[in-house]
This record gives C-alpha cells, sequence and structure tokens, in this order.
C-alpha cells in the first residue's frame, strides 16, 4: 500500500471500530421507538453497560462473561424507563433523562475503583478464510472482532424481523396505531416492553465495548456524549437498521478524522472535538420540526404512552 491508501485504510479500519458501538446503540433504539416509546436514556444504558463489562471482566478475566453482564444490566435499567412510561404512562423525555443521570452517576460511583486500571485480556481478530485474501477489502471486512461480525449479523436480522415478518408489523403497528393494534389483539404494552428490552440489551454491550475493546479501560464518562449521538442516528436512520449501518460508520468515521486533521493539519483539538457533536445537533434541529417528522416517517404515536381507556 502506498501512504494515501494505507491512511484511508487505517481510516475506514477505525471507523468501523469506532461506529460498531453507534451501530448497536441505534439497532436498539430503533426498535425502541418503532414501538412507539422514547428513550432518551441511552447515555446512562451505555454507561452501565461499559462500567458492569469492565468491572465483571476484571473480577473473573472473563471477556464474554462481562458482554453478558453488560446485557443483562442494559435489560435492568431499561425495564425502569419501560415501567414508568409503559406501566405507570409517566412522561417518557423525564423518565429518559432521568435514567441517563443515574445511569453515568451509577457508573462514576462504581467505576471509583477501576479509574486507571486496564484488563489485558483482548478479543482476537476472526479473519474470514478465502475471503480475508482479497485485497485491500479482505483486512478491513474480513478481518475484525466478533462484535463486529455480530452487530452486521444483527443489522439483517433485525431489518429482516422489521420488515418481513409479522413480529415487525407489530412492532411498528404499536408505533403507528396502537389502537388499532390494540383491537386486533396485540397486547401493545408487552410489545413495547419487549422492544424496551432489546434497546437496553444492545446498548448495555455498546457501552461493553466501549470499555472492553474499543478502550480496554475504564475512565469515568467513556460514553462521551455517544448516547445522544444514537438517539441523533435513530433519526438520521430513518428508523431502519439498514440505514443505521451508514450513519454509524459516518460518524465513527468523523471520530476517526478529527485525530488525524488534528495530527496532519494542526487543527484545534476543540474545534474538531465538536464535529461530532455538531453534527449530532443539526440531525436534532432538523427532526424536531413537525412537518420533517412526518416527511421522514417518524412513528406517529412515539413518546405517547398507550391508555386503551382513552382511545
Amino acid at each position: 500500500m502506498n501512504d494515501a491508501t494505507l491512511l484511508i485504510y487505517s481510516i475506514l479500519k477505525r471507523a468501523l471500530i469506532s461506529g460498531t458501538p453507534l451501530l448497536l446503540g441505534t439497532l436498539g433504539e430503533i426498535y425502541t421507538e418503532r414501538s412507539g416509546v422514547l428513550n432518551l436514556g441511552i447515555e446512562g444504558l451505555m454507561a452501565i453497560g461499559a462500567i458492569s463489562g469492565f468491572g465483571i471482566t476484571y473480577a473473573t478475566g472473563n471477556i464474554f462473561l462481562g458482554f453478558i453482564f453488560a446485557i443483562l444490566f442494559g435489560i435492568g435499567l431499561s425495564l425502569i424507563h419501560a415501567f414508568i412510561s409503559i406501566t405507570l404512562k409517566g412522561n417518557q423525555t423525564i423518565s429518559g433523562l432521568a435514567l441517563t443521570m443515574f445511569g453515568l452517576g451509577v457508573s462514576g460511583f462504581w467505576g471509583k475503583a477501576y479509574i486507571g486500571k486496564s484488563i489485558s485480556i483482548r478479543i482476537k481478530e476472526i479473519e474470514i478464510f478465502v475471503l480475508n485474501k482479497i485485497p485491500f477489502l479482505g483486512d478491513l471486512i474480513f478481518k475484525n472482532d466478533i462484535i463486529i461480525y455480530t452487530s452486521w449479523i444483527l443489522t439483517f436480522l433485525l431489518w429482516f424481523i422489521l420488515y418481513k415478518t409479522k413480529w415487525g408489523i407489530i412492532i411498528r403497528s404499536c408505533g403507528e396505531n396502537p389502537l388499532a393494534s390494540d383491537s386486533m389483539g396485540v397486547n401493545v404494552n408487552l410489545v413495547r416492553y419487549i422492544s424496551v428490552m432489546i434497546g437496553g440489551a444492545l446498548s448495555g454491550l455498546a457501552g461493553a465495548y466501549l470499555s472492553l475493546v474499543y478502550t480496554p479501560m475504564w475512565i469515568e464518562g467513556m460514553t462521551g456524549g455517544r448516547g445522544w449521538i444514537v438517539i441523533a442516528l435513530t433519526i438520521f436512520s430513518l428508523w431502519n437498521p439498514s440505514r443505521a449501518v451508514l450513519g454509524a460508520y459516518l460518524f465513527g468515521g468523523i471520530y476517526i478524522l478529527q485525530y488525524i486533521l488534528q495530527l496532519r493539519y494542526k487543527i484545534s483539538p476543540n474545534l474538531l472535538l465538536m464535529l461530532p457533536y455538531f453534527v449530532t445537533l443539526i440531525v436534532l434541529l432538523l427532526s424536531a420540526e413537525e412537518t420533517i417528522k412526518k416527511r421522514i416517517g417518524a412513528p406517529k404515536f412515539l413518546g405517547e404512552p398507550y391508555i386503551k381507556e382513552e382511545k
């Protein structure tokens, strides 16, 4: 590879790693929002996933156990949001924001014992036989860790379920018209609970990827606002898992690009650090308009609790 090719390869390779937690979180939020529940607590869920994954791995020496517990903690914390927003019919925005603060607080408290510590265990890259020999693409796509491969499989699986199966129709109908779903015999609350739990599980996994693979050590606040980027990416992807891939790696690339621009062109790091959040802000501002929300196909009952008696 010449210098230019090597630079492009390096950016794309790091973008895959940087974009993976964003992709996982976005897939989960798509399912949550498709069912009609708005969860603004992704940042807290990722934080709890990051510390639980790191803490369990550090204590047991088993990284896969760390991932499993991160998923379980993500589900557990998301159930709080589900109970408030679905069972108690509470305000989903306030509940989600509280979840973020709770998750960040718990992770900060739990993580005090691990500040500055790292784990020596690493997930090995898996090379796909024969395909890894393809020039450039072989190393880029077919030589990655198992979580990256898992995120690709999940993307296809969740897309297929959402658009090609009866279960997908049920989930989408709960977000589009819960009254009609209920009249067809669908348990709207149960579907929403399951969708929120899927979102919690994937957010927990995304957090664990940060503390166990992306930066295999514990740093307080290591989620760094990625939970908010996930919410913007959910809109950016138009609530479609297949489009989430493009958005996640685009933002992952922006994360990496800032370091390269900083090193090569001496652009202020403070300006570059704003780049992902600036793009996030633009997406959120544009999507706030009701007209745009309708045009981009936001679930009609997103953020609204389903109260059977009032319909």
